[in-house]
């Protein structure tokens, strides 16, 4: 597989680099692309790079690695770019969201209705969508014709401003949809006669068809939430896909939300740690609790400590986290090689709403749909049946409009739309609130000071 490179941005996340790594090791066809691993850490690129060519080697894979500070060095040449970068890392969100609760907005700012997940920024995010920008125009510079395969959230606000602003082909990437595969093995079904699709927009699906052997396979749902409900409990705080939260949504929506789309209900399951316990279970209340919060932070904490260990031991401590025997679950490899080898392949991705695929969403804005991947693109499904009123109006509606005010004062540079959208926010209890935040938000950020003061 001569002449085919593959840009990873943002490769000194290394968990995240190794799953794609290890997916092209076990997919013989890509055998021979050039991988270039870009971040702007050197110590954790070096990292990276040691386990991507040891991982490589270890599986007998032909591929060709290169490591980069520099953006366009990476991408010059590219034909896939896999964009993963967070602007800023974990240690910015913290700030914006500690900024955020000293003015008495529990949780941050970024914390909307139906936008729950922690670190899904959409407001204070301003460089991290900056550089959605400048990775789409590099591409359009030095690699036009190269997909941008969009893994760093946000990714529904992000897919959308690129694809508005520059034209280039991109998709956004997720692996929430999974949440499918966890209903159908607690339901013990065999996952091959099980016919579903979800649809909405990223970290807001739904799973709007569920057949069993061709018949409804609700009722199996129903069946296990009135004998088996009451004895669930989370195995982490991310366990979430059958918890009391998702089995109220779906109660009242008339389909269940899958993935992180559990996390990102109504502020019913978000007024403070208790009611998140209430509904997401104990002893964390969820991921986007502060209990569950710091839990996954220490998380990454111990897998940035884990990856320098695994850089400097044997090969069977590398194959041990990581298995050679399965692909990682991530999408980006699956769709790359359907492209360069015509290997049609269904996927669920984020792409633009043409055709009205989803009533009544312009089609400029990214949705989140299964679709059929092959040498010629991408191939939405008709979705059958269609996403129910009730879901599109009073849930799917409500978070587009979020994410349009959120990129209009991004666009526009304009801390007015800004402040007029935390003035919605049942949290705000005076407009000295609001600019008291925004004061502070202005004097404790450079990157988000810096963008608003151009205007």
């Amino acid at each position: 597989m001569a002449n085919i490179k593959i840009s990873i941005i943002g490769a000194g996340s290394a968990i995240f680099s190794l799953r794609l790594v290890g997916d092209l090791c076990r997919t013989e066809e890509l055998s021979g692309v050039v991988v270039s691993l870009m971040d702007i850490d050197k110590e954790r690129l070096d990292a990276v790079h040691i386990l991507a060519e040891r991982y490589a080697k270890a599986l007998g894979s032909n591929l060709k690695f290169e490591k980069t500070m520099d953006l366009n060095t990476s991408i010059d040449g590219a034909a896939f770019v896999v964009n993963s970068a967070l602007v800023g890392g974990h240690g910015y969100l913290e700030k914006t969201r500690k900024i955020g609760e000293d003015n008495g907005y529990y949780r941050g700012i970024d914390t909307q209705e139906f936008n729950m997940v922690s670190d899904y920024h959409t407001l204070t995010n301003t460089g991290q969508l900056d550089f959605f920008l400048k990775v789409a125009d590099t591409i359009k510079k030095l690699s036009p014709d190269a997909w941008l395969l969009q893994a760093a959230n946000p990714v529904f606000e992000g897919t959308t401003l690129v694809y508005r602003e520059t034209g280039v082909k991109i998709l956004g990437f997720c692996h929430g949809f999974h949440g499918v595969e966890e209903v159908i093995r607690e339901l013990e079904l065999d996952i091959n006669s099980v016919d579903w699709q979800v649809a909405g927009f990223n970290h807001n699906i739904w799973l709007t068809r569920f057949l069993h052997k061709g018949k409804d396979a609700y009722p199996l749902l129903d069946k296990w939430i009135l004998e088996k409900s009451k004895n669930w409990k989370p195995e982490n705080p991310f366990n979430d896909q059958l918890s009391p939260s998702s089995i109220d949504m779906y109660k009242f929506y008339g389909m269940l939300p899958i993935g992180d789309s559990v996390r990102n209900g109504s502020w019913k399951y978000h007024f403070n740690d208790d009611v998140k316990k209430k509904w997401f279970g104990e002893p964390w209340g969820g991921a986007d609790s502060k209990t569950g919060w710091a839990w996954y932070q220490n998380m990454l904490k111990e897998t940035t400590e884990e990856t320098e260990k695994l850089s400097k031991s044997m090969d069977a401590d590398l194959l041990k986290r990581f298995p050679p025997d399965k692909m990682s679950g991530e999408q980006h490899i699956s769709f790359i090689n359907a492209i360069i080898n015509n290997r049609k392949t269904r996927l669920i991705l984020n792409i633009p709403n043409r055709d009205g695929i989803v009533p009544y969403i312009p089609d400029d804005v990214f949705i989140e749909v299964p679709l059929t991947v092959d040498a010629d693109g991408v191939h939405p499904e008709k979705l059958e049946p269609e996403i129910p009123e009730r879901i599109v109006s009073m849930y799917l509606l409500p978070r587009w409009l979020r994410m349009e005010w959120a990129l209009a004062a991004f666009r526009n540079r304009d801390l007015e739309i800004f402040k007029e959208f935390l003035i919605r926010d049942p949290r705000t209890k005076s407009y000295e609130q609001v600019e008291s935040v925004i004061n502070q938000l202005m004097e404790e950020l450079p990157e988000f000071r810096a963008h608003y003061k151009k205007n």
